[in-house]
């Protein structure tokens, strides 16, 4: 990678992630791109250009002016908001997408976009959810996630695009506030913990969903593109883990450092369905064995850093 179009860059993954590859690849080859402008470091420090990823041409026009080799498209409607709206997920989540390929066909360009563990349905197997398995998603945001690891294959297989992508579970960040996702309740706990000692979980007691620090998945991005491509068999939709955890485990671990917090359920039934139709835990023996995935956070090490990093960043102490 020497020049990245990243999409969608002020977002959950791209705040982090558009940071991190300037760091490790230059300033000034990398390209954030969103629909909006925002006081951010994303916008103020580096080439910035207002997108909306629904106009292919105006996407291929900021591609081609800076000459990029690598598109990262990360623009899309969450989960919990694409079941609001399943006609804007489609159109947005879809269109978006293949605008997207497109360039990348077109400037022969490496391409990575994330699935999610929301390609899995209730038929899934739920525990260490294998890498080839049955997917019959019973949300909008899983349709989508599915069609486009498909359409992902397809552009490699048809075309020859150097696509690449992961399975993502919920992603855990302090420098961005929720975006809806189900799993954002795993984001919102520690702000709370924080500023009232206590949370109102509206996913129930008991429910398992694979979680991932952002550090790790913006590692986890970064080795992919890096990988040698003749070893990546699984390319559009690797399984990628850090830990499978219910809002308990939080719990558990947040009084590690705050023994006064405390956690009580007011379970919101949308959501509860979604994160019911997903798997407790998955197997991402795959990505370990094709490119060497790895994390360094566990929920605990996660723990004491995202509320080291809130304290400073709301102005509080323990």
């Amino acid at each position: 990678m020497k020049k990245i179009l990243v999409t969608g860059s002020l977002g959950q993954i791209g705040s982090e992630l558009t940071m991190a590859l300037r760091n490790q690849y230059g300033t000034d080859n990398v390209i954030a791109t969103d629909i909006r402008e925002a006081d951010s470091p994303v916008v103020t420090e580096g080439p910035f250009e207002t997108l909306d990823v629904m106009q292919g041409k105006e996407m291929h026009d900021i591609a081609n002016k800076y000459q990029v080799d690598t598109v990262i498209h990360l623009a899309a409607l969450l989960s919990a908001k694409a079941e609001s709206n399943p006609q804007l997920a489609w159109n947005l989540n879809m269109n978006g997408l293949m605008n997207a390929l497109e360039v990348a066909r077109e400037l022969d360009a490496k391409f990575f976009t994330p699935s999610s563990i929301g390609a899995f349905g209730p038929t899934t197997p739920k525990d260490l959810t294998p890498q080839l398995t049955i997917q019959r998603p019973t949300t909008m945001y899983g349709v989508n996630k599915v069609a486009g690891e498909l359409l992902s294959d397809y552009y490699f297989q048809r075309f020859g695009v150097d696509t690449r992508g992961v399975r993502f579970p919920g992603l855990i960040s302090y420098v961005t506030e929720p975006g809806g996702g189900t799993t954002d309740y795993a984001v919102e706990v520690y702000y709370e913990a924080l500023k009232n000692k206590q949370y109102t979980s509206y996913i129930g007691q008991g429910t398992h969903m694979d979680m991932m620090y952002m550090p790790d998945a913006v590692k986890a991005i970064i080795d992919l593109m890096e990988a040698d491509p003749s070893k990546l068999i699984n390319r559009n939709a690797y399984n990628v883990t850090a830990m499978s955890a219910a809002p308990e485990h939080f719990e558990q671990a947040i009084q590690k450092h705050i023994p006064e917090f405390s956690l009580d359920y007011e379970v919101d039934p949308v959501r509860q369905q979604i994160a019911d139709s997903w798997p407790n835990s998955i197997d991402a023996s795959k990505a370990k064995e094709e490119w060497g995935f790895s994390i360094d956070y566990d929920i605990d090490r996660m723990s004491e850093d995202m509320l080291e990093k809130l304290k400073a960043k709301l102005n509080v102490s323990l």
